[in-house]
């Protein structure tokens, strides 16, 4: 294990499952050995509005917040917030992110446009970028709630963390009843490409 600390964040709006989802990150990276610290930020998440989780793991972790600008790995689930988030990224970094757009109030109310040409947006400022369909994945999958899942899988691909560990995880943190979609969603999203 190396020394270094790697910094994931995951963006988006509340209900999308980004609470599990990175629970689920954290709980794979104590399997496979690490130490790890989280940290959750709602804004006003039930009702649709911006949450943000930092995960961090590595040999030894002191602080759950990622410094901006040393961010790994941006996972998103809804352009317009991964978007915003693109700053707590490091150069180089990558990003995971769902084709999916959320109009916040503003938009819905007619005072803003949601913004157009977003996930090319992101793939000029970060050319390591995966767009992800964890809507049309999550449906093929069975529920369209496992979309986290299905982008769970995308992001795993990029870390150097063993398949098996990823899968207990999911045992331990999914319902029973949900389970077995959520592990074809996890290998749905795990075997894209990109």
């Amino acid at each position: 294990m190396s020394e270094r600390v790697t910094n994931i964040l995951l963006v988006g709006v509340g209900g999308q499952g980004i609470l599990l989802a990175s629970e689920i990150l954290s709980e794979t990276f104590m399997l496979a050995g690490f130490d790890v610290k989280k940290s959750e930020i709602h804004g006003m998440s039930q009702r649709g509005g911006s949450v943000v989780s930092h995960v961090r793991y590595g040999q030894e972790v002191f602080s759950p917040l990622v410094p901006e600008g040393e961010g790994d790995i941006l996972f998103g689930f809804e352009l317009m917030e991964t978007f915003r988030y693109l700053p707590l990224l490091k150069k180089g970094g990558s990003v995971v992110v769902n084709d999916l757009e959320i109009s916040p109030p503003s938009v819905l109310m007619g005072k803003e446009v949601y913004p157009q040409g977003l996930a090319e947006k992101i793939r000029a400022r970060f050319p390591d970028t995966l767009l992800v369909d964890g809507q049309g994945l999550a449906r093929e999958a069975g529920n369209l709630r496992a979309a986290n899942t299905v982008l769970l899988g995308a992001v795993s691909r990029r870390l150097d963390i063993a398949e098996e560990y990823w899968l207990q995880a999911l045992e331990r943190m999914v319902p029973a009843k949900a389970l077995e979609v959520n592990r074809k969603a996890f290998q749905l999203g795990r075997e894209l490409k990109g």
